[in-house]
């Protein structure tokens, strides 16, 4: 039997170039390989084109232009909602009676105006969005953005309050699944881990020769995370540190070179992110928002030694008893000393196999996710 289903994501899949796309593009390719007729639907804009990686996964494609600026604007919706209703998409989705996925609430704004009757509908919930933008105003310098950011999050929670209960709604952690039950009375929340391109542990035993922290260093957060580990923990302990990962800013740069032990590696190719992540002792990765998951910590344990990280990074995730947690930068810098000559054993990559293996793992999820569509 031919099952269809459209897919409408909040972004172009591919590359899958950060944590939103990499779940996506492994849950559409998750998919097909399990027999579905993918139509995809997506959303165009940041000039992040149109790849042909994903016609092998998809029966059809289309593809529509976000409303930037004044026109996306709507003083009751949240902006990254109502930037994305589009009549077109609404039509195309209305000609027949196939299951939707919408990728991120971002994409719900068309939820009102479209046929449901008894055809099901799942929501993908890549975040608590009123959190997540709560916690980017925090952290971010510029006031324009800080003012946005904070109004943004409070048009959210109260968005994400008015979802319509009837329709499914898949949760990145087991703590968005209870935050979006218990808080906004969606009962139809279930836990749906982060797609992945790790299918196995590949970590190796041993010893590695330096610590990194990697990450899209464009995004605030990702850069306070890097000065912080540089100007509060680097500066105290002379063990070599790389920052790797896009974009970084001047100050990031001039601080990674301040010491001898520092270095910055600028735009890395995934191989060669791959292959840091690989090569460290130690993977340290901090985070300043305790919202969703952090797709750079399962690369980390799928792939790396030792992690190091705080609560904010794992509270939910399950994923503590994998990691080493230090509360402050003088916690994490004794961790790191304490770790820097401790071989990686074949004990702790057995911790990581009954921990992750079933919990993210791409096939299994998707059986699951089959069986709530149809």
């Amino acid at each position: 039997m031919n099952r269809h289903l459209h897919i409408v994501c909040l972004d172009v899949p591919s590359p899958a170039d950060y944590g939103g796309a990499i779940d996506m593009l492994y849950r559409i390719e998750s998919l097909y390989n399990a027999g579905i007729k993918i139509h995809l639907h997506y959303f165009s804009y940041n000039h992040r084109g149109n790849p042909n990686e994903l016609n092998q996964y998809c029966e059809s494609i289309h593809v529509y232009e976000r409303k930037t600026g004044h026109k996306g604007f709507s003083f009751s919706k949240p902006y990254i909602v109502s930037s994305r209703i589009n009549q077109e998409l609404i039509t195309k989705l209305n000609k027949d009676n196939h299951p939707i996925l919408l990728e991120g609430v971002h994409c719900t704004g068309i939820l009102p105006q479209l046929n449901t009757g008894n055809r099901k509908v799942i929501v993908r919930l890549h975040n608590d969005e009123a959190d997540y933008y709560k916690q980017l105003s925090s952290v971010e310098k510029n006031i324009f953005k800080k003012i946005y950011f904070r109004y943004e999050s409070h048009l959210l929670g109260k968005y994400e309050h008015s979802l319509p209960p009837q329709y499914l709604y898949a949760c990145i952690t087991t703590k968005d699944e209870a935050h979006f039950r218990e808080q906004h009375g969606l009962k139809n929340s279930f836990f749906l881990p982060a797609y992945t391109p790790y299918e196995k542990i590949n970590s190796s035993e041993g010893i590695g020769n330096f610590c990194l922290y990697h990450g899209n260093l464009s995004v605030p957060e990702n850069e306070k995370a890097a000065t912080w580990l540089l100007t509060k923990v680097f500066s105290k302990i002379k063990v070599p540190f790389v920052i790797a990962g896009k974009n970084p800013s001047k100050r990031v740069d001039k601080l990674s070179h301040l010491y001898q032990h520092t270095c910055l590696v600028a735009n890395p190719t995934d191989t060669e992110i791959n292959d840091l992540v690989k090569k460290a002792h130690i993977n340290i990765l901090p985070s300043f928002s305790n919202t969703g998951i952090k797709i750079k910590l399962l690369h980390a344990l799928f792939e790396g030694r030792h992690c190091v990280t705080n609560e904010a990074m794992v509270n939910g995730t399950g994923l503590e008893a994998a990691c080493h947690i230090g509360t402050n930068a003088n916690a994490i810098a004794a961790i790191i000393m304490q770790l820097h000559h401790q071989p990686f054993t074949t004990e702790e990559i057995r911790l990581r196999e009954n921990l992750l293996g079933n919990t993210y793992n791409n096939a299994l999820n998707t059986k699951q996710l089959i069986q709530y569509l149809w």
